[in-house]
């Protein structure tokens, strides 16, 4: 299996690039969330891959970062999700968004994806729901009132509601509460917990 490939840019465009490794052409398909990193064309370009091998045809796919190339692998196991949708998914939504829906059951943002109808959506959420880490649940739901990864008390709180067993979406929006009530430095991850869960009582 290719895991990634370093090598000259020789051609770009946003959903395919070709790479010059040591002389041979290798075709990619790409994300647009990729394209949008790579570099000029002639430059030396590093993209991590995904090598998907079936019966008629051997498919590179590439990615700039790691959490593009890891969000393309979950999508792929869901059931009715191949790798040119997976793709499309990833051009239409960032990684961020992905997690944020599947993680509060928006099936509706999801199915806005050119390709994904209802019923995929719902499989999305259902099939992945769990496999979101519990730190990129929360950051990718806090992420549009506040980044909770600026301060670590917010995230270890936030991480130690879910551990008690509230919903990652509820927790962060808790803790995020908090926050926008204003913490002073004195304030305690403990602190912080003992608030979140007053209003949650």
């Amino acid at each position: 299996m290719i895991s990634f490939l370093r090598g000259v840019l020789v051609e770009k465009q946003p959903t395919r690039v070709v790479i010059d490794a040591h002389g041979v052409g290798y075709e990619i398909f790409i994300p647009l969330s990729t394209y949008d990193k790579l570099p000029e064309k002639g430059a030396e370009c590093i993209l991590l891959t995904h090598d998907h091998v079936r019966e008629d045809a051997r498919l590179l796919y590439g990615f700039a970062t790691e959490p593009e190339r890891a969000m393309f692998n979950l999508l792929i196991d869901v059931s009715g999700i191949g790798p040119k949708l997976a793709v499309t998914a990833l051009s239409g939504l960032s990684v961020r968004e992905i997690q944020a829906a599947i993680v509060q059951a928006d099936v509706k943002r999801l199915s806005g994806v050119s390709g994904i109808g209802r019923k995929t959506a719902e499989r999305i959420v259902v099939e992945l729901k769990d496999r979101i880490t519990p730190g990129a649940a929360l950051e990718a739901v806090a992420g549009a009132t506040a980044d909770i990864s600026k301060d670590h008390r917010l995230r270890d709180a936030a991480l130690a509601l879910a551990a008690l067993g509230y919903k990652q979406d509820a927790a962060a929006k808790r803790v995020m509460g908090v926050a926008d009530a204003g913490i002073p430095d004195t304030m305690t991850v403990e602190d912080i917990i003992k608030r979140a869960l007053g209003g949650l009582g």
